[in-house]
């Protein structure tokens, strides 16, 4: 009996013995467990790292290039840009130049061909009234020849008479033919024709194609006027209209060229904003492809560059 309290105590001891390693040894496990779960997780977060590593080599490379080669298009670019915005606003100004020279151009055009119409009308006016008392004259004179050659009686009592009368005082004649028709339309006989009224219808006659002579003149000077008239209206109506045309397209273009030269002056401002803003990077402390170590120089890539781990150390990409 004391044999088998002596093995139970001896199994009770040895399990308590056991059950206190078991114990023991737990903390141990859990944390290797624990390094065993970081080292996997670091493992895998260096594999992303490559990954970025590799894509930040690339856009450290070509980005680089990229750069350079935007301030190098830009450098090219602003100095053209900034000739055709000169050339532009002294084109601008020109056209608005030409523009005021054509309204002036214009306006004398229309001023000159106001006052030719004005003159034309004057002259025809004027034409109209000479040519008329032509007529009229050249009319009685003819009335007043056949009258005196046919004999008519009663013609020194005619509007013929007085007309012939009015015309002798007013024309210009030599004295003698003016005094021997005046003589002759005061003597109140109109019959019995001498042989002096032969002499008058030959002063009549006389008269009457100086008249038509003077008629014609008046006729053809009229007509030169008109023709004079016509070619400078259809110069200067011509003149206004090729002005007028000048006018519009000119004004488009100034319109269409201020467009243009704001659009130049904000293509340059962006230009050379990006250019200083390229150059500023470019020139930014740890922007460079390759350091004195061989490795890529980057303040973000040199914060993850090695990773140690229980059982080992890691080493992140070089």
């Amino acid at each position: 009996m004391v044999r088998v309290h002596g093995l139970f105590a001896l199994a009770t001891l040895a399990a308590g013995e056991n059950a206190v390693t078991q114990h023991a040894a737990n903390p141990i496990r859990k944390v290797v467990t624990m390094l065993q779960m970081m080292q996997n997780k670091v493992e895998a977060e260096g594999k992303k790292e490559k990954v970025l590593f590799d894509k930040f080599m690339c856009y450290c490379t070509t980005g680089a290039d990229d750069l350079s080669a935007s301030i190098g298009a830009a450098d090219t670019k602003i100095p053209q840009v900034e000739a055709a915005l000169k050339e532009g606003e002294a084109t601008k100004v020109q056209l608005e130049a030409d523009v005021k020279r054509h309204q002036g151009d214009r306006v004398e055009a229309k001023e000159a061909l106001a006052a030719a119409t004005a003159l034309r009308e004057k002259e025809a006016a004027a034409y109209a009234k000479e040519s008329g008392d032509f007529k009229t004259n050249v009319a009685a004179m003819g009335k007043a020849i056949d009258a005196i050659s046919s004999g008519m009686g009663g013609f020194l009592q005619t509007s013929a008479a007085t007309a012939v009368r009015r015309i002798a005082i007013d024309m210009d004649i030599s004295s003698a033919d003016r005094d021997q028709l005046m003589a002759f339309l005061s003597a109140g006989q109109g019959f019995g024709y001498t042989p002096a009224s032969g002499s008058i219808v030959g002063i009549l006659k006389t008269m009457k194609e100086t008249m038509e002579a003077d008629l014609a003149g008046v006729t053809k000077a009229e007509q030169g006027a008109v023709t004079n008239y016509n070619e400078l209206s259809a110069a200067k109506e011509k003149q206004i209209q090729a002005n007028t045309k000048a006018i519009e397209q000119k004004i488009e273009r100034v319109g269409n060229l201020g467009v243009e030269i704001e659009t130049m002056k904000a293509d340059l401002s962006d230009t050379e904003q990006a250019s200083i803003e390229d150059k500023k990077i470019l020139g930014r402390p740890g922007w460079t492809v390759q350091n004195k170590e061989g490795r890529v120089g980057s303040p973000m890539l040199d914060s993850h560059r090695g990773v140690v781990v229980l059982g080992g150390h890691h080493q992140g990409p070089q």
